[in-house]
């Protein structure tokens, strides 16, 4: 089955949804885990009473698996057989080293190398 782009956007809100819940609260990352049906409802993905659950907390490699189009795909799989997968990984970590003296007195010195095409505020 193929979600409508209505369909699509609102499952991918709520998954998104499901996503910042699980790594915002602990309590709801645990109720992911022990009833997934449940925690999915909350965040307003309604699955089939008769369908099967697996969340996913290790996404394996590559450059799409962890993308919200391979969710969408696994969705709509589950919706034509029943299996449904979700990729929740653990919260995203963030690399909290300190900026170097030369990286500050870049910054400080207006030594920015700007990434976006050429215009009027970069040059």
């Amino acid at each position: 089955m193929t979600l409508s782009p209505k369909e699509r956007a609102e499952f991918v809100n709520n998954y998104t949804r499901a996503l910042i819940s699980a790594w915002s609260s602990e309590e709801f990352s645990q109720r992911l885990a022990q009833d997934p049906r449940a925690a999915l409802a909350e965040s307003g993905i309604e699955l089939p009473a008769n369908s099967t659950v697996d969340i996913v907390r290790a996404i394996p490699d590559g450059p799409r698996e962890g993308s919200v189009d391979i969710q969408v795909e696994l969705y709509e799989r589950g919706l034509e057989n029943g299996h449904f997968e979700f990729r929740i990984p653990e919260v995203p970590q963030v690399d909290t080293a300190e900026l170097s003296e030369s990286d500050l007195e870049g910054v400080a010195a207006g030594d920015i190398n700007c990434c976006c095409c050429p215009c009027c505020c970069c040059t």
